[in-house]
């Protein structure tokens, strides 16, 4: 390992809380926390990650690229970094119900049960911290899930990130189920590289990501199933409460939430090249933000739905970091 990575990586604390989920008894999410050791890191606020329909907090946010993962490099700069891995995601509980067939039980973390848990997690962290409000971040499914929070506790957060921010009439590309939904998907390696050049030319592809680092990310995303081993074919479960969601409401003009009802300030943020939450749904969520305090609207070129990962997460790192900031 580079001394530069062990160097910098120790001045990331890192814990991992268990917290029960509302959802199903006996079952509990997971919260990361990430915060600088350096004493000359400063304080900019507390901030929390919610991860998208399909791949965890660790798969995400904290994935490492080129030796730092996002919640490193904001831990770094003086934030105090948590993340989410709802019921059945991540480091979090798998219910019994993914280890029978899908078939036999409904879909499972739907939106309205990832809301809740959001909601103990804010708590939990302002307890932690001592602090009044937090700043929010949702990626993808995760602007769903905190455009509900925040539309309902808007007094707890202080600003509020909409990263692929979904609407109403999506297509969901990335996320279909053929055939009758169960319990859970499952998602294989073809499956989850696909998605990620999803629409994308050989030329954007090669502007977005460099060669390799699709192959390891999928092979870190299917191992993260602890239901795999090397002596199996690999394939990642996923709860399918999301799928529902965008079957019942999103593709039928139904939002989850209104924006209308949001007040902190907020920002949304798209990828020019994202095909599935492209950057007209997040206009259209923008335009709706009628009573947020402030209201932005940012898009970064040549990124994909997979921007957090790509070689525009820079971009995207500064953008989010300035914003932040500007709550201080």
């Amino acid at each position: 390992m580079p001394r530069l990575k062990v160097a910098l990586m120790t001045l990331v604390l890192q814990t991992d809380h268990r917290l029960d989920s509302s959802a199903i008894a006996d079952q509990q999410f997971l919260l990361r926390h990430k915060k600088s050791n350096a004493e000359t890191s400063g304080y900019a606020g507390v901030v929390l990650f919610v991860h998208g329909a399909t791949y965890a907090a660790s798969l995400t946010y904290d994935y490492s690229v080129d030796g730092l993962s996002w919640m490193d490099r904001m831990a770094l700069d003086g934030f105090d970094c948590w993340a989410i891995d709802l019921l059945g995601y991540g480091g979090a509980d798998r219910p019994a119900a993914m280890d029978a067939p899908a078939a036999d039980n409904p879909p499972l973390t739907d939106t309205a049960d990832a809301e809740a848990d959001v909601i103990s997690a804010i708590d939990y962290i302002l307890a932690a911290t001592g602090q009044q409000q937090i700043m929010l971040i949702g990626y993808s499914w995760g602007t769903a899930i905190c455009g509900g929070v925040a539309a309902a506790h808007g007094d707890k957060i202080s600003r509020l990130i909409l990263l692929g921010a979904l609407w109403t009439n999506i297509e969901p590309r990335g996320v279909r189920v053929d055939g009758a939904l169960g319990a859970y998907r499952l998602v294989d390696s073809v499956a989850a590289a696909a998605r990620w050049v999803i629409g994308l030319s050989e030329a954007q592809i090669a502007a977005v990501v460099p060669p390799g680092r699709i192959d390891a990310w999928v092979a870190a995303t299917l191992a993260s199933d602890p239901a795999n081993s090397p002596e199996k074919p690999q394939i990642l479960r996923v709860p399918a409460g999301v799928v529902k969601d965008i079957q019942t409401y999103w593709t039928q003009n139904i939002p989850t939430y209104e924006p209308a009802a949001i007040t902190p300030p907020t920002m949304v943020i798209m990828g020019e090249w994202d095909h599935e939450t492209t950057p007209e749904q997040g206009w259209n969520v923008f335009q709706r933000l009628t009573s947020a305090a402030e209201r932005r609207y940012v898009v970064i070129g040549e990124g994909s739905h997979s921007l957090p990962l790509e070689n525009q997460r820079g971009a995207l790192f500064a953008v989010v970091d300035s914003y932040l900031k500007e709550a201080l």
